[in-house]
């Protein structure tokens, strides 16, 4: 058996570019920053035809979520209910109305969600430069509710990587590059612009609710980007503000040259400060682009604020 040297991340990424300080010394939402009011103008510009899409995937499925594998699904409970009348234990009140409540216990990235830029890091530094220290006990810096606050909304691009291989849903492990992507844009006849919103469709979230989740599952390794030091410089040079996809990790799971798991987590949204927005439902807006000819479209999102949250679940939603 081949036993390999597997590099730490900083020695993979030590010439890796960043853009700490670029929006000053507090700054916690990194790339964000390139979705400006002519940004905004540029994604409205494209609603053309009234039609929408949300990309949340469902929460609390009886079925089952997708989930990073050692996470849980959300689960939801009823608190009060019909059934709390039914045995005379219902509270009253005056007009006697009676009604029912529930709760939901999940892990905050158990949903589509965006990453907080503080949630991965190396050297003891999260985004921007702060101390990984101010992780301990919740993101005092570079949390997911700044991103909640600010929201997010811009020109967003569909990339089709499964569609334009002919397939459903990529292989497990299977990857492309941001080659890969300018040539599938090509074929369907849109261009990726600077400070696009860019969402990859895998077909792999979409997969989870049609087969085995034995399978889904069974040595897990998505499919996705892949690192290498010319991607992450174009996506520097294009100032993408947010990597879209509908996988649960946004790259492939193991880099398949160095052998480090989730290199870009570290390249992108550590030291670039690129949100990160992981297990979008993408399929249906998929196939809608596929039949009109329109991958560009005006896309927003805004995360639950939650105060030093890791991530956020969030529910964006496209308009074409």
């Amino acid at each position: 058996m081949e036993v390999r040297n597997v590099p730490h991340v900083s020695e993979l990424l030590a010439n890796s570019p960043k853009n700490w300080g670029k929006w000053g010394p507090e700054d916690e939402v990194g790339s964000l920053n390139y979705l400006t009011a002519a940004q905004i103008l540029k994604g409205i510009a494209t609603v053309r035809q009234g039609k929408t899409f949300t990309l949340q995937v469902r929460m609390g499925d009886p079925d089952g979520d997708p989930v990073w594998p050692g996470r849980q699904g959300a689960k939801r409970m009823s608190v009060m209910d019909r059934g709390h009348y039914n045995c005379g234990k219902g509270p009253v009140f005056p007009g006697s109305y009676q009604y029912a409540d529930d709760v939901m216990f999940m892990y905050l990235q158990g949903s589509t969600q965006y990453d907080a830029l503080g949630h991965v890091w190396y050297d003891d530094q999260i985004w921007n430069g702060y101390d990984a220290d101010t992780t301990i006990g919740g993101l005092a810096k570079a949390s997911v509710c700044p991103i909640g606050e600010r929201g997010v909304v811009g020109r967003g691009v569909l990339i089709d990587i499964a569609r334009h291989r002919g397939k459903d849903v990529l292989d497990p492990g299977e990857t492309f590059t941001h080659r890969d992507l300018l040539d599938a844009a090509q074929a369907q006849g849109v261009t990726i612009e600077k400070r696009d919103i860019l969402v990859i469709r895998t077909g792999w979230i979409g997969s989870f609710y049609k087969r085995d989740r034995a399978e889904f599952y069974a040595n897990f390794k998505e499919p996705g980007l892949t690192y290498s030091p010319e991607l992450v410089q174009w996506f520097q040079d294009m100032e993408i503000p947010n990597l879209v996809t509908d996988t649960i990790a946004n790259e492939v799971t193991t880099d398949p040259v160095s052998g480090v798991d989730l290199p870009l987590h570290n390249a992108l949204m550590r030291n670039l400060g690129i949100a990160l927005t992981e297990i979008a439902q993408l399929d249906a807006l998929a196939d809608d682009c596929a039949q009109d000819g329109q991958y560009a479209f005006l896309y927003t999102a805004a995360p639950l604020k939650v105060v030093g949250g890791t991530g956020a679940p969030v529910n964006p939603i496209v308009i074409k």
